[in-house]
């Protein structure tokens, strides 16, 4: 967009520059993360278009994951962000979520990190602290559900195998997956994951509940200490 561009309202722009318009013609897929927002939001300012609007937003939060993970009144603190504008955000970006995290009868069986790479790494590329989940699996390693273990600090997760292994009884797991984000976006282990790995392992062959593997993401990359023979 030209600086001359910037002045123009939504509509007196090209219809190839308008972001509806461009959805309709070549996908969402070919819309920047900018456009997407302006087209949830609507509507603009006096001063800003929806679509500067948006970029504003970016400016300030950064990231969409960090948008997501915002309040309505942090969002609003933005100037031409309501509350009106804040809750569409909000819920448009849950349900990106919720579309990751499809309900497990609509997923096939986990055979491979790559499942749950792609299960999980929607959701938990953008968190700012270390989130430690597990997938209880049945006799068929289907997915019966995803659930929270801990939320840590910058760096570190705190796993207590009872906590764990408590949870995947409850819910009649048969085995079980672990997984965690790396924050910094770098998913190789550290020796503190490799512990913890292996402190599960251990607890989970007395309890009769086999550890799969433990899957790492980092931003769009994953490890598993399962295929570095680190378990």
């Amino acid at each position: 967009m030209t600086e001359r561009d910037a002045h123009l309202t939504i509509k007196q722009l090209p219809p190839e520059l308008r972001p509806r318009e461009r959805l309709v013609r070549y996908g969402a897929g070919s819309l920047s993360n900018a456009e997407l927002l302006a087209i949830v939001l609507g509507t603009g300012t006096k001063n800003r278009t929806s679509l500067q609007l948006s970029a504003k937003l970016l400016v300030s939060f950064e990231t969409l994951g960090t948008i997501s993970s915002s309040t309505v009144e942090e969002l609003c603190d933005i100037d031409g962000i309501g509350e009106a504008k804040a809750a569409k955000l909000l819920a448009s970006l849950e349900l990106g979520k919720r579309v990751c995290m499809a309900s497990p009868s609509e997923k096939s069986a986990i055979g491979s990190p790559q499942d749950v790479a792609d299960l999980l790494m929607g959701e938990m590329r953008y968190l700012d602290r270390e989130h430690f989940k597990a997938l209880v699996l049945d006799t068929k390693h289907q997915v019966l559900r995803v659930i929270d273990i801990s939320i840590g600090s910058l760096n570190s997760s705190i796993v207590h195998p009872r906590e764990l292994y408590k949870k995947v009884i409850r819910h009649n797991g048969a085995a079980v997956i672990v997984a965690h984000n790396h924050p910094s976006g770098d998913p190789t282990p550290s020796p503190e994951d490799i512990a913890v790995t292996k402190r599960l392992v251990e607890a989970g062959t007395l309890l009769g509940v086999e550890l799969l593997d433990h899957v790492i993401l980092g931003d769009g990359r994953f490890v598993s200490l399962k295929e570095y023979d680190l378990m």
